[in-house]
């Protein structure tokens, strides 16, 4: 077979086809090849054109190794209807459609459809998946990154950035036969993630030694962060205490609810990101819910010290008659000291 570029020379030609058709138990008859129809490659690259064939319709060829003065090589095998081929040192003057010829013994030749080979000076972009990326905290992220792979001597090499792990990277088969490397990077979604850009590049090494780098490609995480409750100060008996519910998450809160863990119950105090209580009325440990559309998260217990005061009637000596009162805010073994010294 061979691969001739379209109203050019021929680039290559096979000595193998006779093994080849035999191979395929048909009498230089009808053959279908399966080639795909574009393959983009960076100038200075190799391009590796992947082609099967099958004894099926009539149809157009591609590449030609009896020639060992060109720049290419059949990796394929043959005995497998495999016609492989990495063609070297791609330039512009290669941007053309290229086709694969099968050639007989007898006088029977036949063209198959032909592959059109893009030349580009920019590295392809990687891809990204999934595009978008909105998760709870604490959620296990798994994240693609996928290049295309079109020489296969010199597949890219994928990087991530931050550095939230090491990313496990294969080279898979696409359904046309063309090669994609890809990279998965799992890490769990954090607080510390968010609106944190996550991205890809892919670095193309050419022939000659040197690189390019493709555009990174990013997208934004959006975890859910962890609720939390804050007290406006102090909490005096009898006093006003207000109770506040944060939380910064992506996409914001759409509801928070109060509760008191009485137990292993729950019992609901008030709705709303502030909840209001006199503090003779309550006990602790209170939380709060907060949620939005991706689900709901719920702070941890807060405790309420309220501060009471507490009285005691004593003599300041044993032979007075008359008794002073020794108030303290909260009760501790200092208060039994002084109480006992004045009784």
């Amino acid at each position: 077979f061979s691969i001739v570029s379209k109203n050019s020379q021929m680039i290559n030609t096979c000595s193998y086809l006779n093994v080849l058709s035999c191979v395929s138990g048909a009498l230089c008859g009808q053959f279908e090849s399966i080639i795909p129809k574009t393959i983009e490659v960076l100038k200075g690259s190799c391009v590796t054109i992947p082609s099967l064939w099958r004894e099926s319709t009539f149809g157009p060829d591609v590449f030609d190794s009896s020639n060992p003065q060109q720049k290419g090589q059949l990796i394929g095998d043959l005995t497998q209807k495999d016609c492989t081929t990495t063609l070297n040192d791609m330039q512009p003057q290669n941007n053309k459609v290229h086709n694969f010829r099968l050639e007989c013994d007898n006088d029977l030749k036949y063209f198959f459809d032909g592959v059109k080979i893009s030349v580009t000076d920019d590295p392809p972009r990687p891809t990204l998946t999934p595009p978008t990326l909105k998760v709870k905290e604490g959620t296990s992220v798994s994240l693609n990154c996928s290049a295309p792979a079109p020489c296969l001597s010199l597949p890219p090499n994928l990087t991530w950035s931050p550095g939230l792990g090491e990313g496990q990277e294969t080279l898979q088969e696409n359904q046309d036969k063309t090669k994609v490397k890809i990279s998965v990077l799992n890490f769990n979604a954090s607080h510390l993630h968010h609106g944190q850009e996550i991205s890809c590049t892919a670095v193309y090494r050419k022939q000659d030694g040197s690189t390019e780098s493709s555009v990174n490609t990013s997208l934004t995480i959006h975890p859910k962060n962890p609720v939390s409750v804050s007290l406006s100060g102090p909490i005096r008996q009898d006093n006003i205490v207000t109770l506040t519910c944060s939380s910064s998450t992506n996409p914001a809160v759409k509801d928070y609810t109060w509760y008191r863990a009485d137990g292993g119950q729950e019992t609901f105090m008030g709705t709303g990101r502030v909840l209001t209580v006199k503090a003779s009325d309550v006990s602790g440990p209170f939380f709060c819910k907060a949620e939005n559309e991706l689900g709901s998260g719920r702070s941890d217990n807060k405790d309420l010290y309220v501060q009471r005061m507490y009285t005691k009637s004593m003599k300041p000596k044993e032979e007075d008659s008359t008794y002073m009162n020794l108030d303290h805010t909260n009760r501790s073994p200092d208060y039994d000291v002084i109480a006992k010294r004045h009784t």
